[in-house]
């Protein structure tokens, strides 16, 4: 939600959207940091406003209540087909990321922390400079004041899940280590009911068996045909680690998608960028030094982690669009097409063959995304249970029900 410094005019609360230099002491983005707050400790200190457009909420908020219940009301809709795409792309991100990491031990390099170091660099530079340009270095500076402490806590959990999970193939298989990351699914999950008041449809639980199911069948077509079969140096402690890892992404990505809910997704990742780069920093120096002297350096091992960056940035882009439309929930299961889309790579890369069982399994996935959503409402997941019934908390940026309410002919 950005603010226009011209006669202290602030806009609707879109992430995107024309600024110049802003009077912290006047105007402030909706939704982030109040100057003149009583200090109480909450978010987006004051009621964000809605703007006109009320026949128009009104008539979204009617069209919402009288789709509850129903069947296949969401899946009509293009946001679903938007969501799904997305969590598919988002997959092939993952899958590609952890592909160029066992590339990267293959040629002798296995450096955990350092390796997602540059990451958080170029994304640090890129939203962390932007959201300066919309508040001024004054303003962000309050920002950081007010409220760095959530995104350090977002950024330590982020920085740890990267490592650990990094850390867990140089000592056990692929395989191994995406079948741990289902307790990241249980971790959402459970935080989600327990601290958001998330409820979900038996059906959207009935999805994710579904989904689960899928998996089990790629799993054991890799035991069959033995893909991901890379020998394990200490199984075990490869496992724990992966665990531990599957652990910081699931809390990361409840606390993500609460942030995004509520502050402009420039303003979360950018935020998430600057604590983790230095956060990272220090535990490559420290954890690393010993991988540093026995690193293999080469052209092969540049592009690799050149590759590892650009893709992951994209990804670390595109998660919190995907947060606001649907939920941590449904990003994780999304990502279980990873096993598919990496034998796809690895046709290539590592000389793979695709069995037969893999399209049924993609198939079963695909079909539980849809199961996942057959009971929700037109707005879906992108509708907050803590964000109020007319989402008056919220952010009105792109991918949330408050624009949606706001712009009812807007795709995201």
């Amino acid at each position: 939600m950005a603010a226009i410094g011209q006669e202290h005019v602030s806009n609707k609360g879109d992430d995107i959207g024309p600024s110049h230099e802003v009077d912290t002491h006047h105007v402030q983005p909706k939704g982030t940091f109040d100057s003149d707050s009583s200090g109480n400790g909450k978010f987006g200190h004051g009621a964000p406003e809605y703007v006109g457009q009320d026949a128009h909420q009104s008539h979204v908020l009617e069209d919402e209540q009288k789709s509850k219940g129903k069947w296949f009301s969401y899946v009509k809709t293009k946001q679903f087909w938007l969501v799904l795409l997305l969590g598919q792309v988002l997959s092939i991100c993952i899958t590609s990321t952890n592909t160029l990491t066992t590339l990267l031990n293959i040629q002798g390099n296995s450096i955990p922390a350092f390796q997602t170091f540059f990451n958080y660099v170029l994304l640090n530079m890129i939203y962390t400079t932007y959201t300066i340009y919309k508040y001024g270095f004054k303003g962000w500076c309050k920002l950081i004041w007010k409220d760095g402490w959530r995104f350090f806590i977002l950024a330590f959990m982020d920085v740890e899940g990267n490592y650990f999970v990094v850390l867990a193939y140089r000592y056990t298989t692929i395989l191994s280590a995406q079948l741990i990351n289902f307790w990241a699914i249980v971790v959402v999950v459970i935080i989600s009911l327990i601290f958001l008041k998330v409820r979900y449809h038996i059906t959207q639980y009935a999805g994710i068996i579904l989904c689960i199911g899928g998996m089990g069948i790629l799993f054991g077509s890799d035991h069959i045909t033995g893909n991901n079969a890379f020998p394990a140096a200490n199984q075990l402690k490869g496992d724990l680690f992966a665990l531990l890892g599957a652990t910081f992404y699931g809390l990361s990505n409840v606390l993500e998608e609460f942030l995004v809910s509520k502050r402009p997704m420039y303003e979360v990742i950018g935020q998430l960028a600057f604590w983790a780069m230095f956060i990272n920093g220090v535990q490559a120096g420290i954890f690393d030094r010993a991988s540093f002297a026995s690193a293999v350096w080469n052209a092969k091992v540049g592009g690799y982690l050149t590759g590892y960056t650009l893709i992951l940035t994209l990804f670390y882009s595109l998660a919190p669009l995907m947060f606001r439309l649907s939920s941590a929930a449904f990003f994780n299961i999304s990502l279980l097409t990873g096993n598919f889309w990496g034998v796809a790579i690895g046709v290539k890369v590592f000389h793979y063959h695709i069995h037969w069982m893999y399209p049924i399994a993609f198939v079963l996935i695909i079909i539980g995304h849809i199961f996942y959503f057959c009971r929700q409402s037109m707005l879906a997941e992108a509708n907050k249970p803590w964000l109020g019934e007319e989402q008056e908390g919220g952010v009105a940026g792109i991918g949330t029900a408050r624009r949606r309410v706001e712009r009812p002919h807007a795709i995201v």
